[in-house]
Parts: structure tokens; C-alpha cells; sequence
């Protein structure tokens, strides 16, 4: 690994003719920050009309004509039957799918700090995860080209904008990418509810660190834990016997912040 970003990522073999996904993006949050970020080129933003006055649908239309984005004022109905999900809000936007680099760019930033889905197939979770991996301060996303939700408009609602700000990458296999991270010096910690290890007994503030999380039902696929650098579960004091998968990753990547924010002031 080097220190700092390089000039440019190098661009994934294609995950198949579908892509990752994130090509229609709803909800007032998701568009604003698809416009903000100015990552992907938008074709065009389609809005309800006779909707109430909002400070949010102001900021998505100014910002769409600074960027002479289209926007196209439709009806309520027809708009419900473009939409793929109920929340979008009055608002929709259609725009280029999302790049994804290969797992050596992901590498290359210093100190990174990842998440892999190993199996994530609920896309709300998925959202959920993205959006705390943002918050948390996560460097790269590495999710499976098969047997796995596509980053669909559910998960770009979910995730409130926070797809705009990741870095995806898309591989062939999980159990040969945390290999390649391992040969990397990166601490791969799988979260498995029934570990008898604490996460919270873990360094996860010095090191390159990656988040591994299963697939909602079977959690860690086997090949997948044994690659495993570490296997843990997050301590809990009720009665029920794991936590969602996506409150989990939540969990677990505020904690990797919380360690890597206590080392660097101390250092």
C-alpha cells in the first residue's frame, strides 16, 4: 500500500450487462446529493407536480439548472408508476450507473478502511449499510458480482445520497478478495453473532481494517470466515441473540472509527 490517493482509478471488468446498478435514483435526499456530488452525469430529473412548497425540492431544482440538468414536471400518478419504490418522495432522476474500480485502488488509499457484503441480498439493509459506512468514514465498499442486491433505487433511497460519496468495487469471489486483502496487511474482521471474541477487544485503530458482513439469513458463507483474519460478535445485554445485519455494520464501523479517531490524536 502507498500513502495518498493516486491520480487516476483503474475501472473494474464489468459485472455483467446490468452493471451495479444505481442508474434511477429516488427520494428528495438521493437526488439532492446525486447533484451535489457531481460524480455521475444526470439525463434528467423528473418531479410531481402541485407538491407542497420545500426548501429541499427548491435546493434540487436550483441546483439542477446550475448544471443545466432537465427537469420535468409530471403528475403524481404517472410518476408513481415510474418510480420502483413507494418513499421516492415526489422526486426521481436518471443518471449514468455507478463506476467501480479494482480492489489494488482500493489499496492505494492510505490507511483504508473497507466494507465487504459478502451475500448482502435485502437491499434496505444494504442502504443502511452504505449509509453507515459514509458516516463512519469508510475508504471502498467490495461487493460480489453474483448473489448479491444490486444497488438498486431501495438502496439508493435507504442510503440518503451516501452512494455518491463510496467507492465500489465489484470482484468474481469474496473468500480470494479478503486473501488479497490479508497479503495487503489489511485486518480482516468478520462479524458473526455467535463469536465468542468481542470487537471491542480488537486494534482496529492502527491498522488498515475491513469490515466483512453475510448475507441476512446464513450470515458468513464458510469459505468466508475461514479466510478471516479475525472472527467476532458485537457484546449484548438483551435477549434476543444478534442484531440486524445493517445495525451491526453500523455498529461496528463507528467502533473502527471511534479506535482509528483515538489513535491519530494520539499519536
Amino acid at each position: 500500500m502507498t500513502g495518498g490517493q493516486v491520480g487516476g482509478p483503474r475501472r473494474a471488468p464489468n459485472r455483467d450487462k446490468e452493471g451495479l446498478g444505481g442508474e434511477q435514483v429516488e427520494g428528495r435526499h438521493a437526488v439532492l446529493e446525486l447533484l451535489k456530488a457531481r460524480r455521475r452525469a444526470i439525463q434528467k430529473i423528473f418531479v410531481a407536480e402541485a407538491q407542497d412548497p420545500s426548501e429541499i425540492l427548491d435546493a434540487i431544482e436550483l441546483e439542477a439548472q446550475r448544471q443545466r440538468v432537465p427537469v420535468q414536471v409530471i403528475s403524481m400518478a404517472r410518476l408513481d408508476r415510474e418510480a420502483r419504490t413507494e418513499g421516492h418522495q415526489g422526486v426521481m432522476a436518471i443518471c449514468h450507473r455507478l463506476e467501480t474500480v479494482d480492489l489494488d485502488t482500493l489499496l492505494q488509499v492510505r490507511h483504508p478502511f473497507l466494507l465487504v457484503c459478502d451475500g448482502v441480498t435485502d437491499p434496505r439493509n444494504l442502504g443502511a449499510m452504505l449509509r453507515s459506512a459514509d458516516g463512519a468514514g469508510v475508504t471502498g465498499v467490495v461487493v460480489p458480482r453474483h448473489r448479491s442486491a444490486r444497488i438498486s433505487p431501495t438502496v439508493t433511497k435507504t442510503a440518503a445520497g451516501a452512494i455518491e460519496y463510496l467507492t465500489f468495487c465489484d470482484v468474481g469471489g469474496i473468500p480470494a478478495a479478503i486473501d488479497q486483502l490479508n497479503k495487503a496487511g489489511v485486518l480482516t474482521v468478520g462479524l458473526a453473532g455467535e463469536s465468542q471474541d468481542s470487537i471491542y477487544d480488537l486494534d482496529l485503530g492502527s491498522v488498515p481494517v475491513a469490515l466483512i458482513v453475510g448475507g441476512e439469513e446464513k450470515g458468513l458463507a464458510a469459505l468466508t470466515r475461514k479466510r478471516c483474519a479475525a472472527v467476532v460478535s458485537i457484546p449484548q445485554l438483551g435477549k434476543i441473540s444478534s442484531l440486524n445485519a445493517g445495525v451491526a455494520v453500523s455498529v461496528a464501523a463507528f467502533e473502527v472509527a471511534r479506535q482509528r479517531h483515538e489513535f491519530s490524536k494520539n499519536r
